[in-house]
């Protein structure tokens, strides 16, 4: 029992991204949040918006992924998007899987 615990929790935190890294999301557009101090700031404010809603929508721990699934539900509502590939490690993997 206690392997399917650790089993579970090593496959959980390598499925949830980490979702304050402004590197890790970009616009609607494909502009990355990070290259322009502008877009850092519209970040900055709608995390801080954001984050009390994942709270009481999600859960209270922040690493869980129903937070995480509230937040980029929010910051989506928000034009603030996941990079792709870089949201769930997992995808790394077929991220080009359909191109061959």
């Amino acid at each position: 029992m206690r392997v399917w615990v650790a089993l579970g929790m090593v496959a959980s935190l390598a499925c949830i991204s980490a979702a304050e890294a402004p590197w890790q999301w970009q616009t609607y557009h494909g502009v990355r949040v990070d290259s322009d101090p502008m877009l850092t700031a519209r970040f900055d404010r709608a995390l801080r918006y954001c984050e009390p809603e994942a709270y009481r929508r999600g859960s209270s721990n922040p690493n869980s992924l129903l937070y995480v699934t509230a937040l980029r539900s929010c910051m989506s509502r928000l034009n603030i998007i996941d990079r792709g590939s870089y949201s769930y490690v997992a995808n790394n993997y077929f991220y080009h899987f359909l191109d061959r």
